[in-house]
């Protein structure tokens, strides 16, 4: 029956009709093709219709689809604002907040702001997502994520932005490196092996701007390995002779476990400004508020305590 259709098929079918592919459909929302196509037939049996079908390459929708775009559009924003207008009480919420998070986001932040969670609350749940930078848009503003941490040179116009820190990059090595003492010159880092990142997948701009500093920096020769992760970068650094460059934070998080060494690698480098946002819609939700400042306490930097702001 129509009247057991669920809030999250709509917004699924929303998505579908505005990209017109299952494929990226999952990938935005961050679930497999099989759980988007389960949506769009339990839509199919209870709306009487097909919704979409295949037209070429894309998914087209029915007149029926086309029609209900705008309803569909003014009924997840009511559900938005009633959302928003409710009362939120961390000791006894349920509520599980979506976080879009890079790999430093993942060390660095996610078990801290877990802890902060229990603290809060004890129903209190917590879903790290991999940032994908080419996609995040998307994702926050079909309300899949609550919101993304990491760096962003541009975003879309509807994203708010709250700055927290700066972070900068330091070279690593094993601590009994047999040249530990020298690496921070810069004739003996270009004469050492490196394992160095690759920006691939992904999009993020601390990759592609290390992987360009390095590439002007090192002979062809001395990248002897390249990886999509700075985390591997830094356990390969950890059982070989090889050195690697990082995300400060990241590096001082991995040292004690993994037994690094840091050293201030000889590279002029731009640093790697880190802002938490979310989508405009979101703005005055209650809980995403708290969250939002909770994560603003962990991370923010005194230069960031102000208000957010459009980028």
């Amino acid at each position: 029956m129509a009247d057991d259709v669920d809030l999250h098929d709509l917004k699924v079918l929303r998505l579908l009709i505005e990209v017109g592919s299952l494929t990226q459909a999952a990938q935005i929302l961050g679930v497999g093709q099989p759980a988007v196509s389960k949506a769009l037939a339990r839509l199919r049996g209870q709306l009487g219709d097909p919704l979409l079908v295949r037209v070429g390459g894309a998914m087209r929708p029915t007149p029926k689809a086309a029609s209900l775009m705008e309803p569909l559009r003014a009924l997840l924003a009511a559900a938005d604002d009633l959302r928003s207008n409710l009362a939120f009480d961390p000791a006894v919420s349920a509520r599980e907040f979506t976080v879009l998070l890079t790999e430093v986001g993942m060390i660095e932040l996610a078990p801290r702001l877990m802890q902060r969670l229990r603290e809060a609350g004890p129903n209190l749940r917590l879903r790290a997502l991999a940032l994908d930078t080419r996609s995040f848009g998307a994702r926050l503003e079909a309300g899949e994520a609550d919101f993304a941490i990491g760096a962003f040179p541009e975003a879309p116009a509807a994203l708010r932005r709250q700055h927290l820190y700066v972070d900068g990059y330091l070279g690593v090595a094993r601590r009994d490196h047999p040249r530990l003492d020298r690496l921070g010159g810069e004739q003996a880092f270009r004469e050492e092996a490196h394992v160095t990142v690759a920006a691939v997948g992904l999009g993020h701009a601390p990759h592609g701007a290390l992987e360009r500093a390095l590439a002007a920096q090192l002979p062809p020769d001395r990248a002897r390995m390249r990886t999509p992760s700075f985390l591997a970068c830094a356990f390969t650094a950890s059982r070989t002779d090889m050195v690697a460059v990082l995300p400060a934070r990241l590096a001082l998080a991995l040292a004690g476990d993994l037994g690094l060494a840091t050293f201030a690698a000889p590279l002029t480098m731009a640093p790697i400004r880190i802002d938490q946002l979310w989508h405009e819609r979101a703005q005055h939700d209650q809980g995403h508020r708290w969250l939002r400042e909770t994560v603003h306490a962990l991370l923010g930097s005194p230069a960031g305590r102000r208000r957010s702001r459009r980028p």
